[in-house]
């Protein structure tokens, strides 16, 4: 009874700070997101997200297609992620569509202070989108870092960090992620 109360209080907080289109039969945990959500969310039909968002810029887009499961992981975006349809990223995933910082120190000595005042001075962070596409897995442990694309039907093996993008039904892993098999279950 607490767990609903509590996530229908997050959703409310949610639905006030963000432009919300979740379908009525998705299942959402509305507490992962509620201190930063995006600017705009979606979510698809049959869907079960039970990860958290934080969304480092109020214009922040994240879209979840239809059928799609995404476990314990976190979503952190600047710009955009996208995630399609009958995707299932598994739990302890990371998915960042930025740097966070620049790599130059002189540039992000006063981060910590700036961040703590509410501020952000992102004008030498590098910002590029992700996307995961449709019958992708994503498997336990992931990160996946900005501009990735991960392909159509792609796996990402427990434990990999995605640098570079994935071909369509093409199976990865290590650190960094390379290919170890591909051509899965293509149906060409």
């Amino acid at each position: 009874m607490l767990h609903r109360l509590a996530n229908e209080i997050a959703r409310r907080r949610v639905h006030r700070k963000s432009v919300v289109d979740i379908a009525p039969n998705a299942q959402v945990n509305y507490r992962g997101m509620q201190h930063r959500p995006p600017g705009r969310l979606s979510i698809g039909q049959g869907s079960i997200f039970q990860g958290s968002i934080a969304a480092d810029r109020p214009t922040s887009i994240v879209s979840i297609g239809s059928n799609t499961f995404v476990g314990n992981s976190a979503i952190v975006t600047a710009e955009r992620v996208d995630v399609g349809n009958d995707v299932l990223i598994s739990w302890g995933c990371t998915i960042v569509d930025h740097d966070s910082h620049s790599v130059d120190w002189a540039r992000r000595q006063n981060d910590v202070r700036s961040f703590f005042q509410g501020q952000k001075d992102w004008q030498h962070v590098t910002v590029r989108p992700v996307r995961i596409c449709d019958k992708a897995w994503i498997g336990f442990n992931v990160i996946i870092l900005k501009g990735v694309t991960i392909g159509e039907g792609a796996v990402v093996a427990a434990g990999s960090v995605v640098t570079r993008d994935v071909e369509d039904f093409t199976l990865v892993a290590g650190n960094p992620a390379r290919p170890i098999r591909t051509r899965l279950n293509d149906p060409q």
